[in-house]
């Protein structure tokens, strides 16, 4: 499994919170940080009594004294600054994710992905928490959609909220990646529930569509990497491989025909991570890509160390113009990682 520098931020005796830790990713940050560290406290922070219930049956008896579960939405301020009493580090990964529902429901994407994140800042600089991180995706990137351009939103809010943290010691940062290969949503766990139920055909919006491909783990890695990396303000953006969606199918379905149903609304042909104008302040590392803050304190001397360099002016980290591309093999060894296989 690819592997991210500094995968260990000192998190024992820290107080962790995590908004939308019922979801794919928060279920497995929580899950690693508690095998492989030794915080104080976690607490789930999410809307849904059900899923927090279920994730409590999943935790194992030694480390079930350790968690605690807060109901609450991003979009309650009040709730969100109770429930970082005490806290020193914030993951935040509460979002309205699906496309087409953000399409046809604007109001509520806006609500959760960029008042719910001004929501996470203040109750952050109120309550003293001392880092923050927030997950964001390919899709801010030079969005086309109302997803997309909610989580861009959300992105600059998280940069901009160095500038309001005084003498305070917080610091806030973003992380940002493609498709989640096993999360909720993702096309292979789709294609493979179309072929149990003996579906003939696998529907394909397009035959050139390109993705970026990552694990939950390689996700979980990645962030807290970061953690350990961010000063405050970067965007981080890692590296990874590309695949064409019909490569997918092909790969679980060798002998099942295609139907070519169109691209959905707001859906992108390829996706983007660095656009050409974040080239301009973009700095390249063995295993990542860092946007760089426009802030005066912000300092790349602790990269510099690590052998960073100025990517090309005209750089652009595109999925349909990636280095790295997967195949078959690669896709089945992160598919077994991913216990979809």
């Amino acid at each position: 499994m690819r592997r991210f520098i500094d995968p260990k931020p000192d998190l024992d005796g820290a107080n962790i919170l995590v908004t939308g830790g019922t979801g794919s990713f928060g279920k497995a940050f929580i899950r690693h940080v508690l095998e492989y560290h030794s915080p104080r406290r976690v607490v789930v922070f999410s809307r849904d009594e059900l899923k927090q219930y279920e994730m409590e049956q999943e935790i194992s008896a030694e480390h079930r004294n350790k968690v605690r579960f807060f109901i609450g939405d991003v979009r309650d301020g009040d709730r969100l600054e109770l429930a970082m009493r005490e806290v020193d580090v914030v993951v935040h990964a509460a979002a309205l994710k699906h496309v087409p529902a953000a399409e046809y429901n604007p109001f509520e994407c806006v609500k959760t992905n960029i008042h719910g994140a001004e929501n996470v800042v203040t109750a952050a600089l109120r309550s003293g928490v001392r880092r923050v991180l927030a997950l964001s995706t390919d899709k801010a990137a030079s969005p086309i959609n109302l997803y997309g351009a909610s989580k861009l939103a959300a992105d600059k809010i998280f940069v901009a909220a160095n500038n309001l943290s005084g003498r305070q010691d917080i610091r806030f940062s973003v992380v940002r990646y493609g498709n989640v290969l096993g999360s909720r949503g993702s096309v292979v766990p789709f294609f493979q529930r179309l072929i149990r139920d003996g579906a003939t055909t696998l529907p394909i919006t397009h035959p050139d569509m390109t993705r970026f491909w990552i694990t939950l783990n390689q996700g979980v890695n990645f962030v807290l990497s970061s953690l350990a990396l961010m000063t405050g303000g970067e965007i981080f953006i890692p590296k990874i491989p590309s695949m064409r969606v019909v490569d997918v199918a092909l790969a679980l379905a060798p002998g099942l025909p295609h139907d070519v149903v169109g691209i959905r609304p707001g859906e992108k042909l390829h996706e983007l991570m660095i656009t050409l104008d974040d080239a301009r302040t973009t700095l390249e590392i063995e295993d990542r890509y860092i946007i760089e803050p426009a802030f005066a304190f912000w300092s790349n001397e602790h990269l510099v160390g690590k052998g960073a360099s100025k990517v090309a002016d005209e750089f652009e980290y595109a999925s349909n113009r990636n280095d790295e591309w997967l195949d078959e093999p690669a896709l089945m060894e992160m598919m077994r990682e991913s216990e979809l296989v």
